[in-house]
């Protein structure tokens, strides 16, 4: 069997964003913070909101993506709206407003209004998303603009239950997840739009299994969840069960992803079946892309050895005998 969990070693070090990268986005999701409260203080001339960080940059599983756009998303939580009665609540457009107001200006670009977040948009580096969430009756309710409008979501249990997860099954979960991330990036660049990253993370944390090599590990994860979803495709949010995660997908997208993962799972086995580390290395590839580290093919590295043994014998002999050897 082909052991390659060093090349996913290399290949993590490669997807993950570097300490430069996730220092220059706290700088900025910080400057972000500062113009919003600057601007509930100054013109709204409310109680400050509050920020909490979200999604895959609090979960430790942001991928340094093909497009070289990352993200953060930063919630803003309302603090001066009515806990117990809604009726008073601005309605999420207007909320949205009041946060591309507070970030107008503030890079080149102008901020983006989005359905359910405001993205502050830093051209060709990366993205700040700030949904917005009020509190009613112990429940956060975001602020979606349309039809759903106001409606309970609680993205910080979510965070709390993966955390959890690792912390029961260990730092190799965060990693797979990270492969999976970055595999979906590479193939929606040749297959098209593949399931968000949360799904991503949803699906592999419950279906995870666990090696001391991560090639193994991906392998049996991919198989697991690709098994999972080769029926009915729905995926629940683990923290609140009448949400489903998958419900924005279309049945076109839906049957990509199963095609996908069904590759996945199969090219990863042939992967770990081989005894040719270059083959498994190019099985690897043809899912992740050149990213993953290229290995040499054995019979070609043997013989690379062998003609190297070759030509030294040969210029051993061809070496005259020093002068002063017999002295």
């Amino acid at each position: 069997m082909a052991n390659l969990h060093k090349e996913f070693a290399v290949f993590h070090d490669q997807i993950v964003l570097t300490s430069g990268k996730k220092k220059s986005l706290r700088n900025s999701r910080d400057a972000v913070r500062d113009r919003i409260r600057k601007y509930f203080r100054d013109k709204l001339k409310v109680q400050l909101p509050k920020f909490l960080g979200q999604g895959s940059y609090a979960m430790g599983t942001t991928v340094n993506p093909l497009d070289g756009e990352f993200d953060i998303d930063d919630g803003v939580y309302l603090r001066h709206l009515d806990k117990n009665e809604d009726s008073k609540w601005p309605t999420p457009d207007t909320v949205h407003r009041w946060l591309v107001n507070a970030t107008d200006g503030h890079t080149a670009e102008k901020p983006i209004d989005k359905q359910t977040c405001v993205r502050v948009r830093y051209a060709g580096q990366y993205h700040v998303d700030l949904p917005s969430y009020g509190e009613l009756n112990g429940k956060y309710m975001l602020a979606e603009k349309g039809e759903k409008g106001w409606h309970h979501s609680d993205p910080l249990a979510l965070t709390v239950w993966f955390k959890d997860k690792v912390k029961g099954q260990g730092e190799q979960l965060r990693r797979i997840v990270l492969y999976l991330k970055a595999w979906a990036d590479f193939q929606a660049g040749r297959r098209g739009k593949m399931p968000s990253g949360l799904i991503l993370t949803v699906l592999a944390a419950q279906n995870f299994c666990a090696d001391e090599r991560d090639d193994v590990s991906l392998t049996e994860t991919a198989n697991a969840i690709s098994i999972v979803v080769s029926g009915a495709f729905c995926v629940l949010n683990p923290v609140d069960s009448e949400e489903e995660l998958t419900a924005r997908l279309t049945d076109e997208q839906k049957v990509r992803f199963q095609e996908a993962i069904s590759d996945l799972a199969s090219d990863a086995a042939k992967a770990i079946a081989t005894d040719d580390r270059g083959k498994s290395s190019k099985l690897w590839r043809k899912e992740f892309g050149d990213r993953f580290p290229s290995v040499e093919d054995d019979n070609k590295a043997d013989k690379r050895k062998e003609d190297a043994s070759k030509v030294a014998a040969i210029c051993g002999a061809k070496t005259p005998a020093k002068p002063w050897a017999h002295f």
